[in-house]
C-alpha cells in the first residue's frame, strides 16, 4: 500500500483527478474513525476541512509518510475546531451496542481487533487522550511508533507505551461490559424509592484519565 500511495502522490501532484480519488479512497475511513474520537458528530465536518487544505497544500508535499502528513492536517483541524467550541457545552460519546463486540475479548490483542466498530470507537473516546491517540494512529491509521511520535511530538517508546496501556485498558473495559451483562437465571436489581432503577453490578463506566 506505500509503495501504490506514492506513486498516487506523484500522480496527484501532477493533476491527475483519478489519483486524487485513490488517496482520499484508502485514506479517508481511518482519518474519519481517528476525527470521530477527537471531534465526535462534527467529524465529517472536520474531515471536508482537511480535505480541502491537503488539496490545496499538495503540491507543497516534498516526500515522507504521506499518511502522517495528511494524520497531522487532520489533528491540527480538529485542535482548531475544539479551541472554537470550547465554550459550548459538550456531551460525551455515549457508549452503546457493546454486545455488537466479540464475546471472548480478554487481551489487548483481541481489543486491537474490534476497533473499527463503532460501539469500540465509542469505548475508545472514554480512554484518557494521550492513549486513545496513540492506539488510533497505531492500530487505525496504522503508522509505526516513530512516525506516531512525530505526529503527536512524543517520543516513539511513549507512544509505545500509550498505545499498549490503551489497548489493555480497552480490553479490560470490554470484558467487564460483558461480565455486567445479566444472565437470563439473575432477579433485576431492586429499586430504590422514587422508581428509579440501581445501576447492575459491573455496569462499565469511563476509566479516569491519566495524571
Amino acid at each position: 500500500m506505500t509503495g501504490e500511495l506514492s506513486e498516487a502522490v506523484v500522480a496527484a501532484q501532477a493533476g491527475d483527478e483519478a489519483a486524487f480519488r485513490f488517496l482520499y479512497r484508502s485514506l479517508q475511513p481511518g482519518l474519519l474513525r481517528y476525527l470521530t474520537a477527537l471531534v465526535g458528530a462534527d467529524a465529517e465536518d472536520v474531515a471536508s476541512e482537511t480535505w480541502l487544505q491537503i488539496s490545496r497544500d499538495l503540491p507543497n508535499f516534498t516526500g515522507g509518510e504521506f499518511r502522517a502528513w495528511t494524520v497531522t492536517i487532520a489533528r491540527n483541524r480538529a485542535m482548531d475546531h475544539l479551541r472554537r467550541q470550547r465554550r459550548r457545552p459538550s456531551l460525551p460519546v455515549p457508549v452503546q451496542a457493546l454486545s455488537e463486540l466479540a464475546g471472548d475479548a480478554d487481551t489487548a490483542e483481541r481489543a486491537g481487533e474490534t476497533i473499527a466498530t463503532e460501539s469500540a470507537l465509542a469505548l475508545i473516546a472514554t480512554l484518557p487522550p494521550r492513549e486513545a491517540e496513540a492506539v488510533l494512529l497505531r492500530a487505525v491509521i496504522g503508522l509505526d511508533a516513530e512516525t506516531a511520535g512525530r505526529v503527536l511530538g512524543r517520543r516513539a517508546g511513549a507512544v509505545r507505551t500509550a498505545a499498549h496501556r490503551g489497548l489493555r485498558r480497552l480490553a479490560a473495559l470490554l470484558e467487564r461490559s460483558e461480565a455486567g451483562q445479566p444472565a437470563a437465571h439473575e432477579t433485576p436489581a431492586p429499586r430504590p424509592r422514587g422508581g428509579r432503577e440501581r445501576p447492575a453490578p459491573g455496569t462499565p463506566t469511563a476509566e479516569p484519565a491519566d495524571g
